[in-house]
């Protein structure tokens, strides 16, 4: 059995390759860049003017003479004399000889004849070319997380498509021959399986889509032949439960059979003792405890960070906060604890229903606290360790 500080160790340490695939703009949406991108042309891409208003050719009077209007898209080239003015809209081209562009509302006009209150600075109200970015400029750099500006940026320079690193594909293999699945009539003894649709869904809430499932029996030749096609097919398999020690524990043997390298095997905390974590080349096994709430412990501590590093984000294993425990509490435990918790603002709660079986306490929580092991009492106000969920 080994500490958690070890078991992250271990995780950072492992090599990873990562996929490469070039996607469309509005297929790139929580990917990360797998490539440096560097800027087609200036942006904007003229001297472009930042509101409605008149280009002015600039001289020494206050009064000028209009001589037509430019709105946004006009390409055609207009020469202004000094003293002459155009009306012009938001993000049209400004005319290579008018110096600045005066608002509406800082104008009286008659006619043809436009006159100032004051005199204007030069670049008033004018956005150089290329004062976004420069023709040649990184945009973006590698590793960069694309959210919706990222790439309405990348569109606006005319980038159609970007290589980013590929999301990896998910096996989540069920085992146990005491599951039935909802909706159906409940024998004595046997228990809904929810596991399943659990970390599915907290896959998807971290937008990974690419997902398998599988249910294999509690019997060695069943367990070896559907953890092999989960292997085979995808980058990273989760397995639920038959990872202990009895009878009817068969993964560890057929993951052994497999010749899958067992990375750590039983780290010491609560919930999640029983986690087995592999490789085979360069797919990752995450052999998860049957328990929900001890699967989605793991799920939220190890699995998470680990799909995020595969798909290309710098991740850091024992990334949390702290925070000010709410209440009082007594530490008498063994092993170090992750503890259901709610997070608001910078104080945190502790929930009721921290065995292992319990769901009810997740899904009001939005963290788990960290809690070294020992015989020990934490104050109100106390600062602990944090991991926020989402």
């Amino acid at each position: 059995m080994i500490a958690i500080k070890e078991a992250f160790s271990i995780l950072e340490a492992t090599s990873i390759p990562l996929k490469e695939q070039e996607v469309s703009l509005d297929k790139g949406l929580s990917l990360v860049l797998a490539e440096t991108v560097f800027s087609p042309i200036n942006m904007p891409p003229f001297r472009q003017s930042n509101m409605d208003g008149y280009a002015l050719a600039l001289y020494d009077g206050l009064d000028y003479t209009l001589v037509g209007e430019i709105k946004a898209g006009d390409s055609n080239a207009i020469e202004l004399q000094p003293g002459q003015a155009i009306k012009i809209f938001t993000g049209a081209a400004v005319p290579d000889a008018a110096q600045a562009v005066i608002q509406i509302e800082k104008v009286t006009t008659s006619g043809s004849q436009l006159f100032l209150e004051e005199p204007v600075i030069p670049e008033t109200n004018v956005r150089p070319m290329g004062s976004q970015i420069l023709k040649g400029a990184i945009a973006l750099e590698k590793g960069t997380l694309l959210n919706p500006a990222a790439l309405g940026f990348l569109a606006g320079l005319g980038f159609t498509s970007v290589k980013v690193y590929q999301k990896p594909s998910i096996g989540i293999v069920i085992t146990g021959n005491e599951l039935v699945p909802a909706g159906q009539p409940l024998p004595h003894g046997k228990v809904y399986e929810s596991n399943a649709l659990m970390l599915q869904m907290a896959l998807r809430n971290e937008q990974f889509e690419d997902v398998s499932l599988y249910q294999v029996q509690d019997d060695f030749e069943s367990t070896k032949s559907v953890l092999e096609k989960a292997i085979e097919a995808n980058d990273v398999v989760l397995i639920s439960g038959g990872i202990s020690v009895g009878d009817y524990d068969f993964v560890g043997r057929a993951l052994e059979s497999l010749q899958v390298e067992t990375l750590f095997y039983k780290v010491n905390q609560k919930p999640g003792k029983p986690l087995l974590v592999g490789k085979k080349n360069d797919k990752m096994i995450f052999a998860l405890p049957g328990n929900p709430a001890a699967s989605l412990t793991c799920f939220y501590i190890y699995v998470k960070p680990t799909l995020r590093r595969i798909a290309g984000n710098k991740v850091t294993y024992a990334s949390r906060v702290h925070r000010s425990l709410a209440h009082d509490y007594k530490v008498n435990n063994s092993r170090d604890q992750f503890l259901k918790a709610t997070a608001v603002g910078e104080e945190v709660t502790l929930l009721s229903h921290q065995d292992s079986s319990m769901l009810d306490s997740f899904a009001l929580a939005n963290a788990l606290v960290y809690l070294p092991n020992g015989n020990y009492s934490l104050a109100l106000g106390v600062t602990v360790a944090v991991y926020l969920l989402h």
